[in-house]
């Protein structure tokens, strides 16, 4: 990626009272996302002083910006990779992640990524937009399955983040957890928990809101078949909402633990991960802006499970 030339911009009258990151972005034809790591890094200033992303920027002030090149991504494109292509145009990709599948490269897990068979199938139009993640815009859990919407491009990454941002996205979950499910609305602080910082809990005294609202659809012997919606959209946030109100997702080996009753401990442990499903994802196109939805059924294990547990005998 060859870089970009130091850019002097003065503010003009339709721009006075943008915010910095965006007045940028739009001015350079860069994501706010970029503008916002040029900003931080000390490499913008506003009449020679340096502000913050959300600063605004008025009439005849002059922006200076020395860009940062950013190195094309890191990921590598690998073959093989499982997942199917639900649907795909100029602007975004739709999958459906099998469980087991990560989304992205990570320490530990630096190969056999979604993103690297995204990458061998060359639908990035601008991979170098990301690091080890182009164009996640909003990621499932490894043992997490269901529909997905990744960014073709820097643009359309850009104004799918500002729907997630905004809770705006449709997003509606199936899942199988231990125990009598009820139906509620969990609306609570979540944050990182204070002992163990790769969990979360609601058990916090300050955090940023999240809200699940749980609709029982099946009862079965010792479980619960339940539907998930999400108002908003924290890390793991359907798995501790569940778990933290007595009903953990079957399988999930961070917040369940090994159910007491043997013929359901023996379907979780047959299912090998958490079972839950992204079944519903809904969005305003980021060209078009019309909206769309893609609905996809859980996979065969979760039927699977789902049949163990109404018959038993017959497994």
């Amino acid at each position: 990626m060859s870089p970009r030339p130091p850019a002097l911009l003065l503010v003009p009258r339709e721009a006075s009272g943008s915010r910095l990151d965006r007045f940028l972005a739009d001015a350079l034809g860069v994501s706010r996302s970029e503008a916002q790591r040029w900003i931080a890094a000390g490499h913008v200033t506003v009449n020679a002083a340096v502000r913050t992303a959300s600063a605004h920027v008025r009439e005849g002030e002059r922006v200076a910006c020395d860009p940062i090149t950013r190195a094309t991504t890191t990921a590598l494109p690998e073959e093989g990779v499982e997942f199917a292509v639900l649907y795909v145009d100029d602007d975004v990709i739709v999958v459906n992640k099998p469980p087991g599948l990560v989304v992205h490269p990570a320490r530990g897990n630096e190969r056999g990524t979604l993103v690297n068979g995204l990458l061998a199938l060359g639908l990035f139009r601008a991979p170098e937009e990301g690091d080890e993640r182009p164009g996640i815009v909003h990621r499932l859990d490894k043992g997490t399955s269901g529909v997905m919407v990744v960014a073709r491009t820097p643009e359309a990454r850009e104004k799918l983040k500002v729907q997630f941002q905004a809770h705006s996205i449709e997003r509606a979950y199936r899942a199988l957890v231990v125990g009598e499910a009820a139906e509620a609305t969990h609306d609570t602080l979540y944050g990182r928990h204070p002992r163990d910082r790769m969990r979360f809990t609601t058990r916090v005294r300050s955090g940023k809101r999240a809200v699940t609202h749980v609709r029982v659809l099946d009862r079965l012997p010792g479980a619960t078949h339940v539907e998930c919606t999400l108002q908003t959209g924290r890390t793991h946030q359907i798995r501790v909402h569940l778990a933290e109100s007595g009903t953990p997702v079957l399988g999930d080996p961070v917040y369940g633990k090994p159910p007491k009753d043997a013929p359901l401990r023996a379907v979780g442990e047959r299912l090998g991960h958490q079972a839950l499903h992204a079944r519903v994802l809904g969005f305003l196109h980021p060209t078009s802006g019309r909206l769309v939805r893609f609905e996809v059924e859980p996979p065969a294990d979760f039927g699977e499970a789902m049949q163990a547990l109404i018959d038993p005998e017959g497994v």
